[in-house]
């Protein structure tokens, strides 16, 4: 079962924009926001996970995108800090809470953020540039985590993080293959290709020779900003094409209703900080 870290919606609004989802202009149903936000937390619990709970803060409207908050790797903590000065007060209020639950904790000297754009994979780390976070940030999280680091380079707007293009499924059982993998289960992933640079797309072909490849139709509804436990994924109720490429290698859809929180560019994902002790 896995443990995740979460924060309530109650001050969500699109007040600013800073991604190419976000229009100040387009009206926001924040009661619906917080249902929608409400029933992805029972789905973690009612799916046998741990859930801790961040508590909002007033004037921090994009807070309930914890993913962004931190990364977590063998219950190392490495903070952010936020490309956008409307979300920087986010970054101390999560390496708190944190430091304060007993972790041991990193503070950014680069700009990263968070589990946006830094996914484990296996014993590697899958880094996402070109938008948010810098690329120095990616040897700063290769020095705190002492695991390798996979430079991949966004460029589409619509997916300014990593975890907006790809999703990482779990292992397989194949201990054969390329990348580095022999002789322990290989990570499997989905993933938009015209999302990333030429080079970065040969890399992921590499890596992940078994992978989902999203289309375009699925990524555009933030299919991708997924979360799986190896088994059970859940993802947005329009991805309907990658739920089925889903369901035909064996894991489980659980689609979730996150339209408000889409509006912002967020998807069960971004709700989502897993915590990997």
């Amino acid at each position: 079962m896995a443990h995740y870290v979460m924060c309530r919606p109650t001050y969500f609004a699109v007040d600013y924009a800073i991604n190419p989802w976000m229009d100040p202009a387009t009206p926001v149903d924040a009661g619906l926001a917080v249902a929608q936000w409400t029933a992805l937390y029972g789905t973690y619990r009612a799916l046998g996970h741990t859930v801790d709970l961040v508590d909002p803060l007033p004037g921090l409207p994009d807070m309930v995108f914890a993913a962004n908050g931190a990364t977590v790797v063998d219950g190392i903590v490495l903070g952010v800090q936020f490309r956008h000065p409307e979300r920087a007060p986010e970054a101390p209020a999560y390496l708190s809470w944190f430091a304060d639950a007993g972790f041991d904790t990193h503070e950014a000297k680069y700009v990263n953020e968070g589990e946006g754009d830094l996914l484990l994979a296996g014993r590697y780390l899958l880094a996402g540039t070109g938008f948010r976070t810098e690329h120095a940030a990616h040897a700063r999280a290769q020095e705190v985590f002492g695991r390798p680091v996979i430079t991949l380079q966004l460029v589409d707007p619509r997916y300014y993080h990593l975890d907006t293009a790809l999703c990482v499924l779990g292992d397989t059982s194949d201990e054969s293959g390329p990348g580095g993998f022999a002789g322990r289960p290989r990570p499997v992933v989905a993933y938009l290709p015209e999302a990333f640079s030429p080079g970065s797309r040969a890399v992921l072909r590499r890596l992940f020779p078994d992978a989902v490849v999203a289309s375009p139709a699925d990524a555009a509804v933030l299919g991708l900003n997924a979360v799986s436990d190896g088994r059970r994924v859940v993802l947005p109720a329009e991805a309907r094409g990658l739920a089925d490429q889903l369901a035909s290698r064996g894991y489980e859809p659980i689609p979730v209703h996150l339209s408000e929180l889409r509006k912002a560019g967020g998807g069960p994902k971004c709700c989502t900080l897993e915590v990997r002790r």
